[in-house]
């Protein structure tokens, strides 16, 4: 009996140790109810993973618009090539043809 007495005193002056309780107290206000939260922490971190990648795909996406941009520039053939396929532009003695495909 004294093995289990003696774990019981030594239990509880480990839970009334008030810097435990101190720092118990501190975890649950961090963690939940402050004002910059841990919770709001990590969504907050996701938002900004998710807007870092669709900036990565814009900056992709202007990179390739300027080099097609470069390449309509420099070339005329280039250019009424790009007219031909995009504005369905033609010769006065030509006839267009438009198949979609499903």
């Amino acid at each position: 009996m004294s093995i289990f007495n003696f774990k019981g005193k030594k239990l509880k002056s480990i839970l009334l140790n008030k810097y435990l309780i101190v720092l118990l107290v501190f975890t649950v206000f961090i963690v939940f109810f402050d004002e910059h939260n841990l919770i709001d922490r990590f969504r907050t971190y996701r938002e900004i993973k998710s807007l870092e990648k669709e900036m990565k795909f814009y900056q992709d996406e202007i990179e390739q618009t300027k080099k097609k941009k470069n390449e309509l520039k420099s070339n005329n053939e280039n250019l009424e090539k790009f007219a031909r396929e995009q504005y369905l532009l033609k010769k006065p003695n030509e006839d267009i043809f438009i198949i979609k495909e499903q």
